[in-house]
C-alpha cells in the first residue's frame, strides 16, 4: 500500500471496511463534530480532484481505523506524481482565474431579486433538504480559505437550485430549512459580490437574504444577514450606517458567536466616524460576548466568527482611533490574530483575514515609526497570490500608498519603492469590464 496514491488508498480502505463515500463523511462529521464533510467530497478525495490536507487526514485516519502517518505518506506519493506530470516551464506562470465581471455579478443579482419577490413550492424530500444543508455547510467553511473563481459558480447553482425546490411542495418544516439554506447561500452570494468591490449587487443578494430569513423566522440568520449588510455599507463608505445595522442586528438573540460579530463590526464602524467612548463600549461588548458565547455556530466558516477574527477586527478599532496606547493595543491585537490563524487547520485559515492583520500590523508599525518592520510586514502582503486580495484589502493597500505620501517620507527610496509595489500590485486585480456578449437575466 506504500506506494498508492492517497485517492487509491482511500478508496481500498473505505471498500474494505463496506461502506459508501456518504458512509464515511457521516462518520466523519461525528468523529470531528462539524458536519461539514459530505459524499461528494469523500468521492473528491478518492479521484484525487483534491488532495485532503493534515487536518482533514487526521480524522480520516480516525474513521478508517489506520495510523495518520499511512494517509500522509500517500498524500506525498500523490503530490509528487502531481508535480512530475505538470508541464515544465521556466518563465510560463498559470495566471489565477479571474474574478467574475460586474456584469456577471448584476445578471446573478437581478435573478436573486426576482426570487425575493416570488416564494412558490414543488415537491422536495427530506434527503434532498439535508443534502442542500450539507453542501452549504461545506461551501461555507471552504469560503475563508479557498479562491473565489472556485466557489462562485457552485454557490450561484446551489442558490438557483433551492430556489427551484422552494418553488415546489413541500411540508412545513422542510420550507423553513430551504428558506434558512436559500438566505445563506443569498449571503454567501453577498460575499462573493462584496469581496470583488460590486457592493450594489451584493445589497441586493443580502436584501434577498433578508427576505428568507424573515419567511424562516430565523433569529441567527436574521443577526448574520445585518451583519453582512454593516460589512456592506462599511466597504461602501458609510461606517455610521454600517454601525446602526451591527447595532440593529444585536436585537436577534441566537447561539454562537454572532453577538460578538456584530459588536466587533460596530467598534470598528464607530471608530472611523469619531465615536471614541462608543468604539470602546463596543470592544467590551464584543469581549464579554464572547466570553459568554453559548452553543456553537449552526453553520462552519463565513457563518462563524472565530478568536482570530475578533483580534483582527480590534485591532483595525484601535488604528481607527489613533494615540499611541491604541496603536500599540492594534499590534498586540494583530499580532494575537496572525499567530492564531496560523494554528488554525487549513480549511479554517481565512486568507483574507490573515493579509488583513498583517496590514494592521504594517500600519501599527509605520505609526510606531518602525519603517522597516511596516516594510517587511507589507512585504508579505504585496507577494501574496492576486487571487487572495480582496476589494477590501485592495483598498486598504490604496489607503496605505497615500500614508506613505506624507511629507516627512519624501526622499526616502524605500517608501518610494513600497509605492510602486503597491501600485503594481492593485492594478490587475481591479475587476473586469463588463462583456457585452452576456445577457443580463
Amino acid at each position: 500500500m506504500s506506494e498508492l496514491g492517497i485517492g487509491a488508498l482511500l478508496a481500498r480502505l473505505r471498500q474494505d471496511l463496506a461502506k459508501s463515500q456518504q458512509g464515511i463523511a457521516d462518520r466523519y462529521n461525528e468523529v470531528e463534530g462539524r458536519g461539514a464533510m459530505t459524499g461528494k467530497e469523500v468521492g473528491r478525495y478518492e479521484r484525487e480532484v483534491r488532495i485532503p490536507s493534515d487536518h482533514t487526514r487526521k480524522y480520516l485516519a480516525e474513521v478508517l481505523g489506520v495510523d495518520q502517518v499511512l494517509l500522509d505518506r500517500a498524500a506525498a506519493v500523490s503530490k509528487v506524481r502531481r508535480r512530475e506530470a505538470a508541464p515544465i516551464s521556466v518563465h510560463a506562470v498559470v495566471p489565477a482565474a479571474p474574478p467574475p465581471s460586474r456584469h456577471t455579478l448584476a445578471a446573478d443579482a437581478a435573478a436573486s431579486a426576482r426570487f425575493a419577490r416570488f416564494l412558490a413550492t414543488r415537491n422536495a424530500d427530506e434527503t434532498a433538504v439535508e443534502q442542500i444543508d450539507a453542501d452549504v455547510a461545506r461551501l461555507s467553511r471552504h469560503f475563508v480559505s479557498r479562491p473565489l473563481a472556485e466557489l462562485h459558480a457552485e454557490i450561484r447553482d446551489l442558490r438557483e437550485e433551492t430556489f427551484e425546490t422552494l418553488r415546489g411542495r413541500q411540508r412545513p418544516k422542510q420550507t423553513t430549512d430551504l428558506l434558512t439554506a436559500a438566505g445563506r447561500l443569498s449571503g454567501l452570494s453577498a460575499h462573493v459580490c462584496l469581496d470583488v468591490g460590486d457592493y450594489h449587487s451584493a445589497a441586493t443578494h443580502a436584501r434577498t437574504a433578508w427576505v428568507c430569513a424573515e419567511a424562516a423566522r430565523h433569529n441567527g440568520l436574521r443577526a448574520w444577514v445585518r451583519a453582512v449588510e454593516s460589512l456592506i455599507a462599511f466597504w461602501d463608505g458609510d461606517a455610521a450606517r454600517a454601525a446602526d445595522l451591527a447595532r440593529s442586528g444585536q436585537q436577534y438573540t441566537a447561539p454562537g458567536t454572532i453577538a460578538a460579530r456584530l459588536a466587533s463590526l460596530e467598534a470598528r464602524a464607530l471608530a472611523v466616524v469619531g465615536d471614541v467612548r462608543g468604539a470602546a463600549e463596543a470592544l467590551v461588548t464584543a469581549e464579554r460576548a464572547r466570553e459568554a458565547v453559548n452553543g456553537s455556530d449552526e453553520v462552519p466558516g463565513i457563518f462563524s466568527f472565530p478568536h482570530a477574527k475578533q483580534f483582527t477586527y480590534a485591532g483595525t478599532t484601535h488604528l481607527a482611533l489613533g494615540g499611541v496606547q491604541n496603536v500599540q493595543r492594534a499590534i498586540d491585537a494583530a499580532e494575537t490574530a496572525v499567530d492564531l490563524y496560523q494554528e488554525a487547520a487549513d480549511d479554517d485559515r481565512s486568507t483574507f483575514d490573515l493579509l488583513a492583520a498583517h496590514l494592521d500590523l504594517a500600519q501599527g508599525h509605520l505609526l510606531a515609526g518602525d519603517l522597516d518592520a511596516a516594510a517587511e510586514l507589507l512585504g508579505s502582503v504585496l507577494s501574496s497570490p492576486t487571487g487572495q486580495l480582496s476589494a477590501s484589502i485592495v483598498t486598504r493597500l490604496g489607503r496605505f500608498a497615500s500614508e506613505l505620501g506624507a511629507a516627512k517620507y519624501r526622499g526616502s527610496p524605500q517608501v518610494a519603492d513600497l509605492r510602486e509595489r503597491i501600485r503594481g500590485t492593485a492594478k490587475p486585480i481591479a475587476l473586469p469590464a463588463a462583456d457585452p456578449s452576456e445577457p443580463l437575466t
